[in-house]
């Protein structure tokens, strides 16, 4: 009995395992949302990696569809003419976790952690502000991974 619940363990954590290429993928991904969404204020380019059916969940700002969140984004983060932020990945935290349908990956599944900064437009440092774990639902769709759902959440000062 104990073999077989080892044995288990083993096929299901082998069944968890991602290409290196699919996380280059994500790492990309992580990139074009947060260096050139959060950190450069594209927001062109952000929307273009959100389904239309986006649900953002925040523990400090609350819930947001696809609009609220680049509405946010917009007027929180670029619309400040005062400050700027930036955002880091901790690289070593992201864990990936493939999702399937009869054995065909259709979704994944992105947590980590990440830390924000902030500096004053006439300040040359940025200042360490917090940190936040965050988990992603992507969905594979027409050849392309999709943000559908984002949480943001145990925001603090470390």
């Amino acid at each position: 009995m104990g073999l077989a619940i080892l044995l288990g363990s083993i096929s299901l954590q082998a069944q968890h395992k991602v290409s290196e290429e699919l996380q280059q993928v994500f790492m990309k991904k992580d990139s074009i949302l947060f260096d050139e969404g959060f950190n450069r204020c594209n927001l062109k380019l952000l929307e273009t990696q959100l389904t239309e059916d986006l649900e953002f969940y925040h523990d400090l700002g609350g819930p947001s569809d696809k609009q609220g969140f680049l509405d946010s984004m917009a007027q929180n983060i670029c619309g400040n003419p005062n400050q700027d932020y930036q955002r880091k990945l901790i690289p070593e935290s992201v864990e990936l976790f493939p999702l399937y349908n009869n054995g065909v990956l259709y979704g994944m599944i992105q947590h980590g952690k990440h830390e924000f900064f902030a500096k004053g437009k006439t300040e040359t440092k940025f200042k360490k502000t917090g940190s936040a774990l965050f988990s992603s639902l992507w969905i594979l769709k027409d050849g392309d991974w999709l943000l559908k759902r984002a949480y943001s959440y145990h925001h603090g000062p470390n």
